[in-house]
């Protein structure tokens, strides 16, 4: 007589926890966004301590937002360019870093206690809870990343080093990344039992590596204000590159340190990211997935927000839409390559 096998016995619910980890991705993408609405009001640098557990509440009594404000007045950032400010100024700057901080606890609390759940009720399949270990470590890492770049804006420097930040960033969209993949795979698993995880094509992994080093020249161009350097487009100025721009020694540098190097790096390197980006999803749609589709439309705005950013001199919302922009293309673009993957598996 026949038996089903485990994986037919098995009692858990791959579909429920992928669409667990959809939501946490959805609150990612949201924390990307007031990420960057902290860089772009200059708020980063207003909480100048890190309480991960007292933190969670805010200043409450006149005293309290006078000893925050009073730490805020202690740092070279107000000293160079807030001297003056107001209580109520303060508050507003505070209400981002705030908010930004709060939403990493937020994501910490919807990551790890249904991770939890699911593991009591051995819901999560086989193969899987390493993974999601993995992912909940590293977010509790991000939070540390997170600190490691505000402390580099408290003591010397008037704003954070814009290394850190793009280390913060790209580690925030890495785990992003492995989320939406660990989902997908756990959804091609609940319409097959059998169904292996999906690999990493050759294709795949030269898109996205394109597509990361473009994401990693955004935060360069925000953490350095690189992109208030020149707004106008094509040309920098009257030029592709424009004259007598001062260079750092080493060379090497002014592709890290130098804002006019940066943006120019940042400009035209998105060519070469939308060409990977599209060669990834002509090949996406051979697999029957609209997952191509979505890429390419999502790079095509992503170029004109881009250069709608340049043109308006950073305008906050545009800039804002640009990187929320991003974050939803790295996520279509795990879609296209899972679905390759599939195929290839």
């Amino acid at each position: 007589m026949l038996q089903p096998s485990a994986a037919f016995l098995s009692r858990a619910r791959p579909r429920s926890v992928a669409r667990w980890l959809f939501v946490v991705a959805g609150l990612i993408v949201a924390m990307v966004v007031v990420g960057g609405i902290t860089r772009l009001t200059e708020s980063g640098l207003s909480i100048t301590s890190w309480k991960p557990i007292s933190g969670i509440v805010p200043p409450l009594t006149e005293a309290q937002w006078q000893a925050e404000f009073a730490g805020y007045r202690r740092i070279p950032e107000y000293a160079a360019f807030n001297q003056g400010m107001t209580l109520t100024g303060f508050k507003h700057i505070f209400f981002w870093e705030y908010a930004h901080r709060l939403l990493g606890r937020i994501i910490g609390l919807a990551f790890a206690a249904p991770l939890l759940w699911f593991a009591i009720r051995k819901q999560i399949p086989a193969g899987y809870g390493w993974r999601l270990v993995a992912l909940l470590a590293l977010g509790g890492f991000q939070g540390a990343i997170g600190w490691w770049m505000v402390a580099s804006g408290l003591s010397v420097r008037t704003d954070v080093s814009h290394v850190r930040l793009a280390i913060h960033l790209l580690t925030a969209l890495t785990i992003l990344a492995g989320i939406v993949w660990t989902a997908l795979d756990l959804l091609a698993l609940h319409r097959s039992p059998l169904a292996h995880p999906a690999r990493l094509t050759g294709v795949a992994i030269a898109a996205l590596a394109l597509l990361v080093v473009q994401l990693l020249y955004g935060a360069f161009t925000a953490g350095l204000d690189a992109g208030y350097a020149f707004a106008s487009w094509p040309l920098m100025g009257d030029a592709l590159f424009p004259a007598n721009v001062p260079m750092v020694d080493p060379g090497w540098r002014n592709a890290v340190d130098n804002p006019v190097v940066v943006q120019f790096i940042h400009r035209w390197w998105a060519v070469a990211a939308a060409a990977g980006l599209v060669w990834l999803a002509v090949r996406t749609t051979r697999t029957g997935s609209k997952a191509g589709l979505w890429v390419i439309a999502l790079v095509a705005l992503q170029i004109v927000l881009g250069i709608a950013t340049l043109l308006s001199g950073v305008q906050i919302d545009l800039a804002v839409a640009h990187q929320a922009n991003a974050a939803l293309l790295l996520i279509a673009t795990v879609f296209a390559a899972h679905a390759v993957g599939r195929q290839a598996a």
